[in-house]
C-alpha cells in the first residue's frame, strides 16, 4: 500500500496558475459536460481553485484550506484533484527542495461544446451517464445547427493575406508549437500504446494507404479501440468499414463504423467508462477489523469532526480547533496521526484537551517520524505509563491507588472505543449536564489493557 502521506499533506503550500480568463459559457460547460462524468466534488474544487486564481494579489496557501472549504478530508481532494487531471481540467507541478514540496495547479480551459461531442470517449462517456434525452438537449442548446448549404465558406487563410520576410528570431523567443504542446488543451490520452504496426501489418497499401492514417485519424482509432474494448485486428475491419468511396477516411465514418462493429459483434447495449480504483488513499483488504475501521475513519477524517463525534455531536470550541490545525499545518503532522492524538488525549485525560500534553506528545510523534494513525495507535499504547507520567507530573494524583497502573498488559485484547460505533446516532440533550467521568476512565483503561480493581 501507497501510503497517501507520500502524495499529498494537508500542510503542502500550493499556488494556482490561471493562464487566461474563464467565461460564463465555460462554467456551464464545466457544470453541464464534465460534472456528470467525474462528479461533484472534482468541478467544487475546480471553481474553488477558479474563484481563488481570480484573487489579486494571490497567497500561496496549504491544502488544510481547500478541506475547510469543500468539507472533505485529505485524501477526497487528492481524488478529486486526480479526476480533474484525467479529465484535462488541471495539471499538476511539483517542486520538492530541502525535504519540503509544494504544488503548483494549473486550470486548464474546458473543451468546446462542439469538440466535446465529436470526442469518442467524451461523449460516450456522457450518453452512459445522462442519457439520449438529455444529451440530445445539449446538443440542441450548445451547438448551432448547420448553416444553409446556399452559403460557402470564402474566408481567406493565413497564406492569403500574409507572406513570410527575412527575420530571425532568437531561438529563446521561439515558441515550441508542437503537437505534443498542442495537445495539452485535451484531456491526456496516450494513444501510442495501441498496435499501430499490427494494424497496418493487415491492411493493403493499395486500399488503405498509410498517409490516410494521420495524427489525427490514428488517435481517433486509439480512442476507438480504448472504448468499444477492441483489438487491432478488429480496428482493421473497422477502418475498412469506415472507407468512404473515394477511399478516405473521416472521424464521423470511423466512429460509426466502430459503434456498427461493436453493435455487432459485442453487444447492442453502449459501452460505460468506470473510475479506476485508487489503491493509494485506500486500504484494500477484504473484511475490516474493528482496529482497522478506526485507523480508517481517523486518515480519512477532518479532525473537526473527530472532535465532534468525541463529544456525541457537539461542536468543539474553537482552541481545540485551532490546536489541531498548528498541529497539521505548522508542524506538518500527518491528519490520521493527530486525529489519533486527539481521540488518545481525550479520552485518557476525562474529555479534556490540555494544550501542553498534547504538544508533549505531539513532539515525541515526530521526533519519533509517526505518519499513519495505525502506527500512533500503536505507540500510544506502547507508551501509555510513560504519557501517563507525563499528564501527572506537574500535579498530584488525585487517587493514592496507582499501583495497578503499572502491571503488564500483555495479552489484552485491544477495543475500539464506543464513541466511534456511537458517532453517527441522534444524541439526545443531556438534561443533567454531567458526565459519569470515572466510569469513562475505567473504560479507557481497560482498552489500554489495564484496570483499578
Amino acid at each position: 500500500m501507497i501510503h497517501l502521506y507520500k502524495e499529498l499533506q494537508p500542510a503542502d503550500p500550493f499556488d494556482i496558475r490561471l493562464p487566461h480568463a474563464l467565461s460564463t459559457q465555460e462554467r456551464q460547460l464545466v457544470t453541464l459536460f464534465y460534472q456528470p462524468l467525474i462528479g461533484a466534488e472534482p468541478i467544487s474544487l475546480y471553481l474553488t481553485l477558479w474563484a481563488e486564481a481570480e484573487q489579486m494579489p494571490r497567497q500561496q496557501m496549504t491544502h488544510y484550506f481547500l478541506m475547510n472549504v469543500l468539507g472533505l478530508p485529505i485524501g477526497k481532494v487528492f481524488e478529486a484533484r486526480i479526476a480533474l487531471e484525467a479529465i484535462g481540467l488541471l495539471r499538476t507541478w511539483k517542486k520538492e527542495d530541502a525535504g519540503q514540496r509544494s504544488f503548483l495547479y494549473e486550470l486548464i480551459r474546458p473543451l468546446d461544446a462542439d469538440s466535446f461531442m465529436k470526442d469518442p470517449l467524451l461523449s460516450m462517456f456522457l450518453f452512459s451517464k445522462i442519457g439520449e434525452q438529455a444529451y440530445r438537449k445539449l446538443r440542441q442548446r450548445f451547438i448551432p445547427s448547420a448553416r444553409d448549404a446556399e452559403f460557402k465558406d470564402v474566408s481567406r487563410v493565413f497564406m492569403d493575406v500574409f507572406k513570410p520576410v527575412s527575420s530571425k528570431i532568437p531561438d529563446d523567443l521561439q515558441t515550441n508549437t508542437s503537437r505534443k504542446d498542442q495537445q495539452q488543451k485535451v484531456y491526456p490520452f496516450y494513444f501510442e500504446q495501441f498496435d499501430f504496426e499490427l494494424l497496418q501489418a493487415g491492411l493493403s497499401e493499395q486500399l488503405v494507404p498509410a498517409s490516410l492514417l494521420t495524427l489525427e485519424v490514428r488517435e481517433a482509432i486509439a480512442k476507438l479501440a480504448f472504448l468499444y474494448r477492441l483489438t487491432a485486428l478488429d480496428m482493421q475491419k473497422v477502418v475498412i468499414l469506415a472507407l468512404d468511396d473515394d477511399l478516405g477516411i473521416s472521424l464521423e465514418r470511423l466512429r460509426k463504423a466502430a459503434a456498427d462493429f461493436y453493435k455487432l459483434t459485442v453487444s447492442k447495449e453502449p459501452p460505460r467508462l468506470a473510475r479506476v480504483s485508487e489503491p493509494s488513499t485506500l486500504e484494500e483488504s477484504g473484511q475490516k477489523t474493528k482496529d482497522q475501521e478506526l485507523q480508517h475513519y481517523l486518515e480519512t477524517t477532518p479532525p473537526v469532526q473527530v472532535l465532534r463525534d468525541i463529544n456525541n455531536g457537539k461542536e468543539p470550541l474553537q482552541t481545540s480547533v485551532q490546536l489541531a490545525e498548528s498541529l497539521i499545518v505548522q508542524h506538518g503532522m500527518p491528519v490520521g496521526v493527530v486525529n489519533a492524538l486527539l481521540e488518545y488525549v481525550m479520552l485518557t485525560t476525562d474529555m479534556k484537551l490540555p494544550k501542553k500534553y498534547v504538544e508533549t506528545i505531539a513532539d515525541h510523534w515526530v521526533r519519533k517520524n509517526i505518519q499513519t494513525a495505525k502506527e500512533a495507535m500503536e505507540l500510544a499504547r506502547q507508551e501509555h505509563d510513560k504519557y501517563s507520567a507525563w499528564k501527572n507530573k506537574p500535579q498530584t494524583p488525585r487517587k493514592s491507588n496507582q499501583g495497578a497502573k503499572g502491571r503488564s498488559g500483555n495479552q489484552r485484547e485491544e477495543k475500539v472505543p464506543e464513541w466511534f460505533y456511537k458517532r453517527n446516532e441522534q444524541q439526545e440533550e443531556n438534561t443533567s449536564g454531567t458526565i459519569d467521568f470515572e466510569r469513562e476512565r475505567q473504560k479507557i483503561l481497560e482498552m489500554l489493557g489495564k484496570s483499578d480493581k
